[in-house]
């Protein structure tokens, strides 16, 4: 008897391993990208929390005491940037859109075998850096530069017109930065649109525009979504554009904090205007998916 409830006792412990290991693996799996949030995000927001209700200076010291006038003071005293971001982000993130959307219907539809090598041309200057791009429009844009100042000289504009600090020049900057994160999703989300529905809508007798506005449009939205996720987020916090291509007067939030941290070192201001600027966001976010948001993306 005991030598076969030995027998039968043997195999039971494999399979309480292999029941084991199956249940765990989605966590091991998980584990590392786990840690890697919460040691790269969480921590930080943790630190950014408690330092935003600090009060004292750099010289001093500063102390941990609740001190939610950090909040209410960063408000008051910037709440134009604040809009700042917001206006020029959601305008750059429009005109991205209108100059995005063409461009990648054409690639997807008319461009044919040539697709990649088109797609290589819109993206090529956005291997050069950032900041020199930024620096080119800077140069071009410049008040006596060279686009201006020969029609300047021709008395085509007057003396005094300018672009450049301005937030026209902002705007222009930003959606120009993040063409690429606007372009890309919309051109993929084109790409996957089944042609026989085109076809089949044309067969039932669907103009061009019938045809793009009930059939390509719609089966698109995922794309334009992701996009003005890809292109609003850093757009509204980007803070380079608006510090060499504008002005005193188009200061961004972005700017601001980075001033707080870096040069007058009031980190529990910069921290709650930072905590201000992520809720802010989070909720317009929320708001956007809430309203504009498709099935297929959250199923994703």
């Amino acid at each position: 008897m005991q030598a076969v409830a030995a027998a039968g006792a043997g195999p039971r412990k494999p399979a309480l391993r292999v029941r084991f290991a199956r249940a765990a693996a989605p966590y091991l799996l998980i584990l590392p990208g786990g840690g890697w949030l919460f040691l790269f995000f969480l921590l930080p927001i943790l630190a950014l929390a408690v330092t935003s209700l600090e009060s004292g200076d750099f010289i001093a010291g500063f102390n941990f005491d609740w001190n939610v006038g950090n909040y209410t003071f960063g408000l008051q005293l910037y709440s134009s940037q604040f809009l700042h971001s917001i206006e020029y982000g959601g305008a750059a993130t429009i005109v991205a859109f209108l100059v995005a959307y063409p461009a990648a219907y054409w690639i997807a539809f008319h461009a044919g075998p040539r697709k990649a090598a088109y797609l290589l041309i819109v993206l090529l200057p956005f291997f050069v850096s950032f900041v020199i791009r930024t620096l080119s429009w800077e140069t071009l844009l410049a008040d006596y530069g060279p686009l201006f100042k020969p029609l300047k000289d021709a008395g085509l504009l007057p003396g005094d017109f300018r672009v450049l600090a301005t937030p026209v020049a902002v705007t222009g900057g930003l959606a120009y930065t993040f063409f690429p994160f606007m372009m890309l999703p919309i051109f993929a989300s084109l790409e996957k649109i089944d042609r026989r529905l085109v076809e089949a809508a044309e067969d039932l007798f669907a103009n061009r525009f019938e045809v793009f506005r009930r059939v390509i449009f719609p089966l698109s939205l995922p794309g334009v979504f992701a996009g003005v996720l890809l292109t609003g987020i850093p757009a509204v916090a980007d803070y380079v554009n608006q510090d060499l291509l504008g002005g005193v007067g188009t200061t961004m939030i972005g700017r601001v904090i980075e001033e707080q941290f870096e040069v007058d070192i009031n980190y529990p201001l910069a921290a709650s205007l930072a905590f201000i600027f992520m809720v802010g966001l989070l909720a317009m976010l929320l708001a956007y998916q809430r309203i504009f948001g498709t099935k297929e993306i959250l199923s994703d």
